[in-house]
């Protein structure tokens, strides 16, 4: 195609892209002006006229440093936000445009990872020490660069590494190359597996990945169906997936008008990988753009909570993220000129500078049962696939497409991966439509106060579904309490006995208003460990972490399945404890003491989360708790 030869080797083609979504049997070529704006809503989407044919309108390349719009911390590298109108769209059939492709490697120099594999396995222990040991949150990703140098032209370069992606690499939801001209320029090729976010119709989905099993694991036969097995079984690779599924279910929270649906999990098959995945599926009406901000930036490639994630990131890594766990956003419009999204996570990657230098980034995700051995083999594996395009890895042998595809459909293995859908929460899996709401809820007011966990989108969306009104504050702008007849004393990261943390001190001033007036409280994890601070009970940090962790307890007589996400847990002597407030009535772990929920004349408050999807029937529970503190008589 002299089209894709004049792009690849013309001395000035001008800014361009080329793009090859899931399932498509055509490569889409996006030309035309750059520029650079401040802010996402700034991104161009020209409005719809009469004529005007449907399809894509921008191409932006969203950095990490604009986690900066949520007032999130970020090395600031200055990476631009960077926007191709497209004054020229062309399709080009697949067959076509891997003739025209190169399908030469040019001479690349191998420089290594910029973090060498002992310091890494050093961070991860660092991090799962200090971090996660200590309440700050479920988990977190930590990247490394691994660095290359090419004397060729880094369009070429690129060029050749899309035809082998498109050509080998299986399971990819956007193989991409995009070339921003000039001496300051770069171009990125790619080939990510996961959608982040996309809109349609004002359907809205997201598309955790998460989990990863290597295919040089995987042997044939019984031995192979043993090992993949084994991977759907393991705790860490679970609690891994289930973590980013709340997380992503926190954003969806905010978009979608009811939350999002869960659908899955599913087998990802790539061709050196197998991850599992769920997709997330809600209705919107708002602005892409807005869509775009509230989704900053996918847990898989950051953590969990996001914004502490975002400081834990800023703490441990020394160089900024540039394009790395950003998204490059497709806008458009269909042919009713409604607004079309579709952005995939800019990671599986090389980030080629116009002087030749080579970043791959990779990072793992590092949970409560991680290993720093472990982690180091992930980086590897997920940097491999594009340094393998890139001439610089021989590929590994892989199964044939009849391998995957037979235990894919093995009767054990679609078990053992519908079996993770069995004690989560019905909530969150079934299809939520408006419908009149009855019950003892129906028309009181909630206000939620968020102490940087956004869990409470989630909270709010069950409260709802319960017929409550609610609202939900931060710690940073909480209004008057007064007002609302149920304050939720909501989660957030850190160390409960912590006052001078200011989140953890104004749930304290929460706290000590309403049980002074006697007023309805909830609180739900930090809020929870605040209020029993405040009812005199002592706070211990855990030997492991309860991050991700679905338990089966005693609550108050019943047994549930929660979630827990958290570090720190009150203890009690016994079930039942008088305080100046009322007599305590307390479900704890026998042996230990550790609360898991504690109830009053007019409070309660758990250690868990109730709107977890961790959380089997979180609806149920928590009408009975907020019914009982409504009616305080009815505690013992």
């Amino acid at each position: 195609m002299n089209l894709l030869h004049d792009l690849l080797g013309a001395p000035d083609p001008g800014p361009f892209a080329l793009l090859r979504r899931e399932g498509s049997e055509h490569l889409e070529v996006l030309r035309g002006p750059l520029s650079t704006v401040a802010r996402l809503a700034d991104i161009p989407l020209p409005e719809h006229a009469d004529g005007d044919e449907a399809g894509p309108r921008t191409l932006a390349l969203v950095p990490y440093r604009q986690l900066a719009e949520r007032g999130f911390d970020r090395i600031d590298d200055g990476t631009p936000l960077a926007c191709l109108t497209v004054e020229s769209y062309d399709r080009i059939p697949l067959d076509e445009a891997l003739a025209a492709l190169p399908d030469t490697v040019p001479d690349v120099t191998d420089l290594g990872f910029d973090i060498d594999d002992a310091a890494y396995r050093e961070l991860v222990a660092a991090v799962l020490r200090d971090e996660i040991g200590h309440g700050a949150g479920s988990n977190f990703v930590i990247h490394r660069t691994a660095r290359a140098r090419t004397d060729a032209d880094p369009r070429l370069l690129a060029g050749g590494a899309l035809r082998r992606l498109i050509s080998g690499e299986r399971g990819v939801y956007w193989s991409f190359l995009v070339h921003i001209p000039g001496e300051q320029g770069r171009t990125l090729v790619g080939a990510s597996p996961e959608r982040h976010v996309s809109v349609d119709d004002g359907l809205v989905m997201m598309n955790p990945i998460s989990g990863t099993l290597r295919h040089r694991d995987l042997a044939p036969g019984l031995d192979g169906r043993e090992t993949l097995l084994n991977f759907l079984s393991d705790r860490k690779e679970i609690n891994e997936l289930s973590m980013v599924l709340d997380e992503e279910l926190k954003m969806m929270a905010v978009v979608a008008q009811r939350g999002g649906q869960v659908l899955g999990p599913y087998l990802k098959h790539m061709t050196h990988l197998t991850h599992t995945e769920y997709l997330l599926a809600g209705r919107t009406d708002l602005d892409v753009r807005d869509v775009l901000r509230e989704t900053m930036f996918a847990p898989t490639l950051t953590g969990s909570p996001i914004e502490n994630a975002a400081r834990v990131i800023a703490r441990y890594e020394t160089t900024g993220r540039a394009y790395y766990a950003g998204v490059l956003a497709l806008l458009g419009r269909d042919a009713d000129g409604k607004q079309t999204l579709d952005a995939p996570i800019l990671f599986r990657c090389a980030d080629i500078a116009a002087d030749g230098t080579i970043a791959v980034k990779a990072g793992a995700t590092l949970v409560r049962d991680s290993t720093p051995d472990g982690e180091v083999a992930e980086t590897h594996a997920k940097a491999g696939g594009v340094l393998t395009a890139l001439g610089l890895r021989t590929a590994p042998a892989v199964h044939s497409d009849a391998d995957i595809k037979d235990l894919a459909a093995d009767p054990a293995v679609r078990a053992t991966l519908l079996a993770r859908n069995e004690r989560l929460s019905r909530f969150w899996l079934a299809e939520r439509a408006p419908e009149p709401v009855t019950g003892p809820l129906v028309g009181r007011t909630a206000l939620i106060v968020d102490a940087e966990d956004t869990f409470t989108g989630m909270l709010g969306h069950v409260l709802r579904s319960l017929g409550m009104r609610v609202t939900v504050q931060p710690t940073t702008a909480l209004g008057g309490l007064s007002a609302y007849d149920l304050v939720v004393a909501g989660p957030g990261p850190g160390d409960p006995a912590d006052d001078s943390d200011p989140r953890v001190a104004t749930l304290g001033r929460v706290v000590e208003e309403r049980l002074s007036r006697r007023a309805p409280l909830l609180g739900v994890c930090l809020g929870h460990q605040v209020l029993s601070r405040r009812l005199g009970l002592p706070m211990h940090r855990r030997d492991v972490p309860y991050q991700g962790l679905p338990c089966d307890i005693d609550l108050f007589g019943v047994t549930r399945r929660v979630g827990f996400y958290s570090t720190f847990t009150a203890v009690a002597p016994a079930a039942t404890l008088p305080t100046a407030y009322g007599d305590l009535q307390l479900s704890i772990e026998d042996g230990t003491g550790f609360v898991h929920a504690l109830r009053g004349p007019g409070f309660a408050g758990v250690q868990f989360h109730p709107e977890s999807v961790l959380t089997e029937h979180g609806p149920e529970l928590l009408t009975e708790l907020v019914t009982g503190i409504f009616t305080p008589a009815g505690v013992a």
